[in-house]
C-alpha cells in the first residue's frame, strides 16, 4: 500500500512545480476534466429529476467528493463507499453537511459481515439517526442488523436488498425463492425496529462489455424493470415508499441523452430520437411509470469523474459526450529505455517505469469478432509532451475496434512495455529520458497504486503541466 502523507506536507512538496519535476510513477489529475463530468451527472440527474448517489471508490478523496455532490448545493448528500476506511474518513465532511443543512446518508456497499458491525456502529453513531445504509443480499446477515443498531445506540440502520441483474457479483435475483424469503426477512427485522427497508438496489457491473453507442441504456432499463419486479413483491406486504437505485458508469452516464431531457413530458422533445441500440422512448415511458406508482428513483456511478479506456471501450455515450478528450486521469512515467526493432513488424519497443503497480492490471475486454484485433492492451498513451508525442492519436469513435499509437503492450510488476499499434511508419520516436502520460484501463484500480493525486488543471493556458493542488488518497480497508 502507498505510503500516505498529510495533504499541507504533500502540498509544499509539490504545489508550484511543473510535471516534469516530480518523481515518477505518479497519477495525475486534470480539475478541468473532472469539473465538467461531475458537472454533467449532477445536471442530468437533477434534469430528470433523479435521486443521485455519488460512489467515492475510484478516488477515495475529499476533494473530489465534494465535487461529485456539488460542494454548494442544498440537495441530499447520498454517498456510497466501498470500504469502511472511505465511511470513517468522510465523518468531517459528513458533519460539515449536515451542519448546513444538508441531509447525509453513506452507503457500505459490501453485503455485511460480522467484523464489520462494530465499525459501522461507530459511524452510525457520531452521524445519527438516517445516516447510515447497508447492503442485504441474503437471509443469514438480517441478524447482524439487530446488533449494528444495539451498538450504534438505537439508531436503526436504512437497508438497500440487492438485487442481481446479471453481472453475477452479487445479489439476490428476482422471482426466486431466495428472493422471497430475503423480503421476509427484511420487513420482519423493519417489523422489530431493527432496520428499515430504504429500498432496492442494482449494479450493472456487466455494462463495461458494451460497445456500441449508447447500447447501456437498455440495460439501465432492464435494471429498473428488475427492481420495478421486485418492488411488487414488496409493496404486497409493505405499501411504504421505496427507492429504487440503479447504476454503473457506463448505465448511469446514459441519462445524459438529450432525448431524456423531457423524459416527464412525453409531449415535449429535444430534437428528433435518435437511432440508439434502445430507443430512448422505452426509458422515457418507464421512469414516467415509475413515478407515477410512487418510487423513488435513483441513479449511482462511480468512475465517470475521471474515467479511463474501459469507459470509451463500452460506448455508453456517443463522441459527443464522451471521448479521449474527457478523460481527467492519467500516470506520468519516464522513458527508461528504447528497443529498436524488437517490436512486432520491426517497430520499436519502450520500457517506462510504470507497471501492474502504477497502472493497474485490469484488462480491457476483447470483444471484437476476429481475436487480437480490437484494444487489449494495458493502458494508451495520451497525446502530451516534446518530440511530437503531442501530436500522436487518440482513441477515436471507432475505439475498441480502431486503435493506433504508443500502447502498454506488457506489464510486469514494476515494467511497462510501449509498443507502437498501427502503421509503422507514423510511429512517433520515443527517446530515453522522455516523459509519458498513460490513460489507464481502469482508474479505481489504477489509484489504488498511490498514496495522492498530484493535480493540474488545463484551464491554466501556458501552464497546463502546473501542480494546482494534491489529493490524498484514503486507502487500506
Amino acid at each position: 500500500m502507498a505510503a500516505q502523507f498529510p495533504k499541507d506536507f504533500l502540498r509544499a512538496q509539490f504545489v508550484g512545480k511543473d510535471l516534469g519535476a516530480v518523481n515518477t510513477p505518479a497519477v495525475v489529475l486534470d480539475l478541468a476534466k473532472i469539473e465538467a463530468n461531475c458537472t454533467m451527472m449532477l445536471e442530468a440527474a437533477e434534469r430528470l429529476q433523479l435521486s443521485w448517489r455519488a460512489h467515492i471508490k475510484t478516488h477515495k478523496t475529499e476533494e473530489l467528493t465534494r465535487l461529485q455532490v456539488g460542494d454548494k448545493s442544498s440537495s441530499p448528500v447520498n454517498l456510497i463507499v466501498s470500504t469502511i476506511t472511505e465511511a470513517e474518513k468522510l465523518i468531517p465532511l459528513l458533519k460539515e453537511y449536515q451542519e448546513k443543512g444538508r441531509q447525509v446518508n453513506v452507503l457500505y456497499s459490501f453485503p455485511l459481515y460480522a467484523s464489520c458491525i462494530d465499525r459501522l456502529a461507530s459511524i452510525s453513531a457520531q452521524l445519527g439517526p438516517g445516516a447510515l445504509t447497508v447492503m442485504i443480499d441474503h437471509v443469514d446477515q438480517v441478524p447482524y442488523l439487530g446488533t449494528l443498531t444495539t451498538k450504534s445506540g438505537g439508531n436503526a440502520p436504512l437497508v438497500f436488498l440487492k438485487v442481481n441483474v446479471g453481472s453475477n457479483r452479487a445479489g439476490v435475483v428476482p422471482d426466486t425463492p431466495a428472493c422471497g424469503a430475503l423480503v421476509d426477512a427484511l420487513l420482519a427485522s423493519e417489523g422489530k425496529g431493527e432496520s428499515a427497508l430504504l429500498g432496492l438496489y442494482t449494479h450493472a457491473g456487466h455494462s463495461y462489455a458494451t460497445r456500441r453507442d449508447w447500447e447501456a441504456m437498455g440495460i439501465l432499463s432492464a435494471e429498473f424493470a428488475a427492481l420495478k419486479q421486485v418492488a411488487a413483491l414488496v409493496r404486497e406486504k409493505r405499501p411504504e415508499p421505496l427507492v429504487l437505485s440503479v447504476g454503473a458508469t457506463p448505465t448511469a452516464t446514459t441519462i445524459q441523452h438529450p432525448d431524456l431531457a423531457s423524459a416527464d413530458d412525453p409531449s415535449e422533445s429535444a430534437g428528433p430520437e435518435l437511432l440508439t441500440a434502445v430507443p430512448t422512448s422505452q426509458l422515457k415511458k418507464l421512469l414516467r411509470d415509475l413515478k407515477a406508482s410512487g418510487f423513488a428513483l435513483e441513479v449511482h456511478a462511480g468512475v465517470y469523474p475521471t474515467l479511463d479506456i474501459q469507459q470509451l471501450a463500452a460506448h455508453a455515450r456517443d463522441a459527443a459526450f464522451l471521448s479521449a478528450s474527457r478523460i481527467g486521469i492519467s500516470v506520468l512515467a519516464d522513458v527508461a529505455s528504447v528497443y529498436g526493432g524488437r517490436g512486432p513488424g520491426g517497430g520499436a519497443e519502450a520500457l517506462v517505469n510504470a507497471g501492474s503497480l502504477a497502472l493497474g492490471r485490469e484488462p480491457c475486454e476483447d470483444r471484437g469478432e476476429e481475436p487480437g484485433r480490437h484494444y487489449a492492451a494495458w493502458g494508451v498513451v495520451m497525446p502530451w509532451g516534446g518530440g511530437g508525442l503531442d501530436r500522436a492519436p487518440a482513441p477515436g469513435p471507432e475505439f475498441p475496434a480502431v486503435h493506433t499509437g504508443w500502447e502498454v503492450a506488457k506489464i510486469s510488476q514494476e515494467h511497462g512495455v510501449l509498443r507502437w499499434a498501427g502503421d509503422a511508419k507514423d510511429e512517433v520516436p520515443l527517446r530515453v529520458g522522455q516523459r509519458v502520460r498513460i490513460w489507464p484501463n481502469h482508474s479505481c484500480i489504477t489509484g489504488a497504486g498511490h498514496g495522492w493525486y498530484l493535480v493540474v488543471d488545463s484551464r491554466n493556458k501556458g501552464r497546463e503541466d502546473e501542480i494546482v493542488d494534491v489529493w490524498p488518497r484514503w486507502n487500506g480497508w
